[in-house]
């Protein structure tokens, strides 16, 4: 009874069952925060204290997100994004392999390269629907495509949305008695990004080779109708400015400077006039606002599992239980680690809450550095692709879903789940026993 009466694993549950019931993750982060904090014994000004004192943790991730967000929007408002997709859409063609891997390279270039999130679905995949209903393609493999990625992109590529990903992997290992670097991680999460690799391949040769009917229905297309093709002055600041975000990420590896110096020079070349500035911060905030609260109150929430004295009489609950088993150890870090993603909804908020506990549980029962970064990788990663609540799911079927033949759960985020999480759990266990 130990293991169930601990205040950390009180305070899971609860955020595991209302993420689960669809409370707002902000709410259920904070309830969950105040029930682990009152079953260890504090009271609530002190509870509040220490969540608002963890903020600092992750204020710099958070400073990374509004301003990624704003660089975002900025490419949006300025077009380049539309075009380029729209030029694409031209020349794709009737194959079936070149439409799936063109849209899967895209879905990659916008988390790391050019980082527009999935800002581009809306522009790219309606004009497309009727292609694909004449080639007959299953749009569950083109969700898979672009679910794709969304995912392995940021997991294994240190770049955009991938530093981002990795520097709370490194923060939080550190901060819990771990120190790993950025080389580390991007060292062993190329196998995880391997085993998604497989997923893929096995949905579109196996799964849904096979041909599928659709009504020829008319899909709203109007955004990609409005979008000229016509390249101009501030189309190629804007490519400028994404080739300064990424030189000054390899220079400095800091997302957020990189992040400003793209929208400076967008601003001070005239990309962005001067008196759009507040709205493009204003897009930023609403793009990426709220993951980036969601950092901040997991940093606070960590900090206050931590004061409860919880996690080091788990930790020793845990070990006892699993027997030393790592086998056992690194099936179950990764089962939790896809609960929390899939209620929470966001991989990147699931590090911290995870890290508390795992991070002394890995180093207790022996696992490496190396070993402790692909199961947290993972346990993060896990329900990303899957969770009805994730960006992952939502963007695909944004678009694929403009004519109203796409369920978001049944050709989204089922197909997703199984050809992507399977491999994840199971590359991410076997690979931890032997590095």
């Amino acid at each position: 009874m130990e293991i169930l009466t601990n205040p950390v694993t009180i305070s899971v549950i609860v955020l595991c069952v209302l993420s689960l019931l669809k409370l707002n993750v902000l709410l259920a982060m904070l309830i969950a925060c105040v029930a682990g904090g009152l079953v260890g014994g504090m009271d609530i000004p002190t509870i509040m204290g220490t969540l608002t004192g963890g903020f600092s943790g992750n204020a710099t991730t958070a400073l990374s997100y509004i301003l990624l967000g704003t660089f975002a929007t900025a490419i949006a408002t300025t077009g380049l994004a539309e075009i380029l997709s729209k030029k694409l859409s031209r020349i794709i063609g009737g194959k079936k392999l070149i439409l799936l891997g063109a849209i899967t390279i895209i879905a990659c270039l916008s988390q790391n390269l050019i980082p527009v999130h999935i800002a581009y679905i809306p522009i790219l995949i309606p004009p497309m629907l009727a292609m694909m209903n004449q080639m007959k393609l299953d749009r569950r493999a083109a969700a898979c495509c672009l679910a794709f990625g969304h995912k392995a992109p940021y997991i294994a590529i240190p770049f955009g949305f991938g530093l981002q990903f990795q520097e709370i992997i490194m923060n939080n290992l550190t901060e819990n008695g771990m120190p790993v670097t950025i080389n580390q991680i991007a060292s062993v999460n190329w196998i995880l990004a391997a085993s998604m690799i497989v997923g893929l391949l096995i949905a579109v040769f196996i799964t849904y080779r096979k041909p599928r009917e659709y009504k020829m229905l008319e899909a709203d297309t109007s955004a990609a109708d409005a979008i000229s093709e016509t390249l101009e002055y501030r189309h190629y600041i804007t490519m400028a400015a994404a080739v300064v975000v990424v030189v000054v990420q390899v220079i400095t590896q800091n997302l957020a400077l990189s992040a400003l110096a793209g929208i400076m020079v967008m601003i001070v070349f005239g990309a962005i006039k001067w008196n759009q500035i507040d709205d493009q911060l204003a897009g930023g905030v609403q793009l990426m606002g709220l993951i980036a609260f969601v950092m901040l109150i997991a940093g606070g929430y960590a900090e206050v599992m931590k004061a409860t004295g919880g996690v080091e009489a788990l930790v020793e609950a845990g070990i006892h239980a699993m027997g030393g088993n790592k086998w056992i150890a690194a099936t179950v870090i990764t089962l939790i680690g896809l609960l929390v993603t899939m209620g929470i909804g966001t991989s990147f908020g699931t590090v911290p809450v995870l890290a508390v506990l795992f991070v002394p549980l890995c180093e207790q029962i022996g696992f490496s550095p190396a070993a402790t970064i692909i199961l947290m990788s993972a346990a993060a990663a896990l329900g990303d692709a899957g969770s009805p609540a994730s960006d992952t799911t939502l963007g695909p079927t944004s678009g694929l879903n403009a004519d109203g033949q796409h369920d978001h759960i049944w050709d989204t985020c089922v197909p997703t789940f199984l050809h992507f999480n399977i491999p994840l759990m199971i590359a991410a266990i076997v690979a931890a026993q032997f590095l």
